[in-house]
């Protein structure tokens, strides 16, 4: 029984540590820059090469070419209302299930197709640098904000590419 109250004491703990206010800084600077997809992507692809070769549909493709193509912009807008739907439900507890829902699938749709960990901390540096330098107000407490959300995020998406979903 305490193995078992340890687990879900675990499991509960799993990403739920950001405070109210820090799941508003992470809105709030998240709000400013949301509505800039293609921007968004264009960064992450420019920063990170490898995570565009991750992308059959951009596979050595020139990126100042492709950024204003429709394929780009319907898949940058995937991925940041991705993101979106994670940030809209920060802050509070009642949505925790719906958290685990949305990243185990995350993880799951990435793990089937090869994505590492490696990449998806690429990935984090790349959007909060982008966050940074585009919002305003962005200071020391949402910085430390923004990286509780990543790494909440990806307790739950790494237990994914490790094959081990989190319920």
């Amino acid at each position: 029984m305490k193995v078992l109250i340890l687990i879900a004491t675990l499991v509960a703990s799993t990403f739920a540590t950001l405070t109210a206010d820090e799941a508003n800084l992470v809105k709030s600077t998240w709000s400013q820059v949301k509505d800039k997809e293609d921007e968004i992507l264009y960064d992450i692809f420019k920063q990170n090469p490898d995570i565009q070769g991750r992308f059959p549909m951009f596979v050595g493709k020139n990126l100042d070419s492709i950024k204003s193509t429709e394929q780009f912009k319907t898949h940058a807008d995937k991925i940041v209302k991705a993101i979106g739907s994670y940030i809209d439900l920060l802050g509070n507890e009642s949505n925790s299930g719906a958290i685990k829902t949305i990243l185990n699938e995350l993880g799951q749709r990435h793990r089937d197709r090869g994505a590492s960990k490696e990449q998806f901390n690429e990935f984090k540096t790349s959007v909060l640098k982008y966050v940074k330098e585009h919002a305003s107000g962005w200071n020391d407490a949402s910085g430390s904000a923004w990286d509780k959300a990543f790494d909440d995020m990806y307790k739950i998406v790494f237990s994914n590419l490790d094959g081990n979903p989190v319920h």
